[in-house]
């Protein structure tokens, strides 16, 4: 597995790299940020990363790589001399997978390291979460009140019968809709339209939600799903 240190102090990105390689490890250093988010992130299987760097500290990288899809899911340890509560949970809320203060121990290091590649080695099943005022399914997610879509942390424009249509699709995943069921879920029932309607803004959907378009699958002669 690879590992990547990104600290700005030289001789921790060195320590961390020797010990993490007499484990097994196959381990790169980036003594910045900016110099990190330069390399294929999407390569590794666990980053170690600073808090307190020079231009970009290591809160604000983590969060371009939870907005990002190809590294939304790469488990993050902290590794810092900020030692308070409030940054602990700061660290956690960004999306970090454990928090290491400073001085460094070492054993507890390699402990943690193991520990947290186990739970991101697990087998997982993408889910969908629900609550009254989100729906979130991976990097998608739909805000009930305020009627908006993100698509990796990107504010996507959507039309009513658009946002109907996604909101319905990942309440009912995996389950088959027929056009009809469609006009009858989706559609105001005032408005008298054909089935070819539907066609056209699943195919509009499609695009608008990038990546995700493609799990929007076809049954052919029954209608349309959501496949997770």
């Amino acid at each position: 597995m690879k590992i990547l240190v990104v600290d700005d102090e030289l001789d921790i990105c060195e320590i961390l790299k020797y010990n993490l390689e007499t484990e097994g490890f196959e381990v790169d250093t980036a003594c910045s940020a900016e110099e990190a988010l330069e390399m294929p992130l999407q390569d590794y299987s666990l980053i170690l990363l600073d808090v307190m760097m020079g231009e970009m500290s290591g809160f604000q990288m983590a969060r371009r790589l939870k907005e990002k899809f190809s590294t939304a899911r790469i488990p993050i340890i902290f590794i810092t001399a900020l030692d308070g509560e409030d940054n602990m949970v700061k660290g956690l809320n960004i999306g970090a997978d454990d928090y290491i203060v400073k001085p460094l121990s070492m054993k507890e290091v390699k402990a943690r390291v193991r520990a947290v590649l186990r739970r991101s080695t697990q087998p997982q099943q993408s889910k969908t979460f629900t609550d009254d005022n989100m729906i979130v399914y991976e990097g998608i997610t739909l805000d009930i009140n305020a009627k908006t879509v993100t698509c990796e942390g990107e504010k996507l424009e959507f039309t009513k019968l658009e946002f109907e249509l996604l909101s319905f699709f990942l309440q009912h995943p995996n389950k088959v809709f027929s056009r009809e069921d469609l006009l009858k879920y989706c559609w105001p029932r005032e408005v008298v339209v054909l089935d070819r309607t539907v066609d056209v803004n699943i195919t509009r959907l499609r695009k608008k939600i990038g990546c995700y378009g493609k799990q929007i699958k076809t049954r052919v002669g029954y209608g349309y799903y959501f496949e997770k």
